[in-house]
């Protein structure tokens, strides 16, 4: 398969308290917004939010096992965080050919996580070297 600019893809997740707790034990980021409920009521957000790294996850997901695939290898990746990601929220994360470089197999994605109500919680871009295989 061929990538072409428009091709897209995308993977969906609802963010659980044991997915917090797992991202919080394996990167050491125990800011209390996301574990702490008594001290997240008395923020901005009123109760816990995921880590914004949690939710950016779910594109490297869709990169490797979606599009462009196997052997997706980042080389850079933009984010802007618009929204809060509360526990409970369905999040889907899809990515969407921007630019297949001719010379290079090097590839621009836009990148972008919205909520079950439609809102953006994460944009940016990818640029990723895939795998040149007689399969793609």
């Amino acid at each position: 398969m061929r990538l072409r600019v428009g091709d897209a893809a995308s993977v969906q997740r609802t963010i659980t308290e044991r997915d917090v707790e797992l991202f919080a034990e394996l990167t050491g980021d125990h800011n209390p917004v996301h574990l702490d409920e008594e001290f997240a009521r008395r923020t901005r957000f009123g109760r816990r939010i995921a880590h914004g790294m949690l939710g950016a996850s779910l594109i490297s997901a869709v990169l490797a096992n979606e599009l462009p695939g196997r052997g997706t290898i980042y080389l850079s990746q933009t984010l802007r965080f618009e929204a809060p990601v509360y526990l409970g929220d369905t999040i889907t994360a899809q990515v969407m050919v921007k630019q297949v470089r001719e010379d290079k197999p090097i590839v621009t994605l836009a990148t972008t996580c919205t909520n079950q109500r439609a809102e953006v919680v994460i944009s940016g871009e990818a640029v990723v070297l895939i795998e040149e295989a007689s399969d793609r």
